[in-house]
């Protein structure tokens, strides 16, 4: 069962600020959601292969091949910065 202090411990981990009716509304939106995931836990998958897509999902390919050489120079001309021969961007603290 989902309380209002795991949505706040949830809101203060992803830095959110949460109004008293957010709260609420997102402590039983949660608890449903918990619900659901109980009810799929019932379903007997003991006989069905484990799978990582829904549809059959092939990955076409093509050959990897030079269709237009551009120098260093020419692609660091289009660069806001640079330094060193490098882009060069903004620090983040």
């Amino acid at each position: 069962m989902i309380t209002i202090k795991d949505v706040e411990h949830v809101a203060k981990l992803a830095r959110l600020e949460l109004t008293e009716e957010e709260k609420e509304l997102y402590t039983k939106q949660l608890g449903d959601v918990l619900k659901y995931v109980d009810q799929m836990n019932e379903v007997d998958t003991a006989h069905v292969k484990p799978m990582c897509q829904v549809i059959d999902f092939y990955n076409v390919m093509r050959e990897d091949k030079v269709v237009q050489e551009i120098s260093k120079e020419e692609l660091m001309a289009n660069a806001p910065d640079v330094e060193n021969g490098f882009f060069k961007v903004p620090k983040i603290n």
